[in-house]
C-alpha cells in the first residue's frame, strides 16, 4: 500500500521560497521568543545550506568567530569544501542561541539541538517547523526544509539584486542554468522581456 505522504516514483516536487523580505521579518517576529528557531531560521536563510549540512553544525565551529570571520564546512553531498562567513545578524543570533545554552556547553555540541535529549535535530523535524512557519503567517505554497536554503537564494537575487554568477558559486551549482531553475525565477524573467516597453 502506498504512502500518501510519500510522492510516487519519478514524481517531480517543486519545493517553494519564501518571495518577499515582509514575511521573512513575519516569520522572524513570530519566532522571538524562540533563540533556537530564530537562530535556525536566520542561519538557513543566510548560509544557502542543505538541511544536513546545516543541521550538523556545532557549537565550536562558530563560538568564537566575530561579523566578517568566516568557518569551514564540508558539504556531505558533495564533499566540496566551503568557507562560511558570519553577517552581523547572524553573529548576534548565534550569540543569543549559545547563551540560552548555558555556561558548560561543549564545542562538540550541536548548534541546533533536539528539545528529545540533545542530538542535533533531524531534517524531517526542520521540514515540519518550515511548514508550520509558514502556514502561520499564511503562505500558500510546498515549503520543507529545502526552502529556507532557496529563499535565501531567492531573496538575494530579486530583492538585491545578486548575479546568477554569484549565486551559482554560492549554491555549488555547475550551470546558470541549473541556478535560474533552482531559484523560480527564470520563468518570470522570461516574460518581462515581453512585457517591456523598448
Amino acid at each position: 500500500m502506498s504512502n500518501p505522504n510519500h510522492p510516487k516514483p519519478g514524481a517531480v516536487i517543486k519545493t517553494d521560497p519564501i518571495k518577499t523580505l515582509k514575511d521573512v521579518k513575519a516569520i522572524k517576529k513570530m519566532l522571538a521568543g524562540n533563540t533556537r528557531d530564530l537562530c535556525l531560521f536566520t542561519c538557513g536563510l543566510s548560509w544557502f545550506m542543505r538541511a544536513g549540512d546545516l543541521l550538523s553544525i556545532r557549537v565550536g565551529q562558530v563560538r568564537h568567530l566575530k561579523p566578517g570571520e568566516s568557518f569551514v564546512l564540508r558539504e556531505q553531498k558533495c564533499k566540496k569544501i566551503r568557507n562560511i562567513a558570519i553577517g552581523q545578524n547572524v553573529y548576534d543570533v548565534i550569540q543569543a542561541l549559545i547563551k540560552s545554552m548555558g555556561n558548560d556547553v561543549s564545542d562538540d555540541s550541536y548548534l541546533f539541538q533536539s528539545r528529545k535529549g540533545g542530538g542535533k535535530l533531524a531534517v524531517p523535524t526542520l521540514g515540519a517547523m518550515v511548514k508550520s512557519w509558514c502556514k502561520s503567517i499564511n503562505l500558500v505554497g510546498n515549503y520543507s526544509s529545502h526552502s529556507l536554503r532557496k529563499s535565501g537564494s531567492y531573496l538575494n537575487r530579486v530583492c538585491y539584486g545578486v548575479d546568477v554568477a554569484t549565486l551559482m558559486q554560492v549554491l555549488g551549482h555547475s550551470t546558470q542554468k541549473m541556478t535560474m531553475q533552482y531559484i523560480c525565477v527564470q520563468p518570470d524573467e522570461v516574460q518581462n522581456c515581453y512585457l517591456r516597453e523598448l
